[in-house]
């Protein structure tokens, strides 16, 4: 099993989401074999983004991506300091508030789970195929 912890306490900051995309990359291109296949890695990719958006624009505005590989899936687990789940809403198709990201990453994912951590805040994650 590989694992990979990502840091991205910058508050709010689009770059830390560009930075998770490329640890994601990175760790996906440094997996032993069997290789990933491009749409799969585009998949855990975007739910990279996904989540580690959400977490910054919603969780308290720090978080951490923890990635892992699993013998049939990739898990994207984001930890972030709000107690507070995701949830599901009709997406703003006028506004530009989102509501999008959440149910896409449900449909994408072959499980998704939120969890309160002891030390507070929760984890948010995906398991998907690979």
């Amino acid at each position: 099993m590989n694992m990979m912890t990502v840091d991205a306490t910058t508050t709010r900051s689009t770059g830390a989401v560009a930075d998770a995309r490329d640890a994601a990359r990175a760790f996906l291109e440094g997996l032993r074999q069997p290789a990933v296949a491009p749409d799969a890695a585009d998949t855990v990719v975007l739910v990279v983004s996904e989540l580690v958006t959400n977490a910054l624009r919603h969780g308290g505005g720090t978080c951490t991506l923890e990635l892992t590989a699993h013998p049939d899936t990739i898990e994207v687990a984001v930890h972030d300091p709000s107690r507070h789940a995701p949830r599901m809403r009709t997406p703003d198709l006028n506004g530009g508030t989102g509501g999008f990201g959440w149910p896409m990453v449900n449909r994408l994912a072959r499980a998704t789970a939120v969890t309160r951590r002891a030390s507070g805040g929760k984890t948010v994650s995906a398991h998907l195929a690979w």
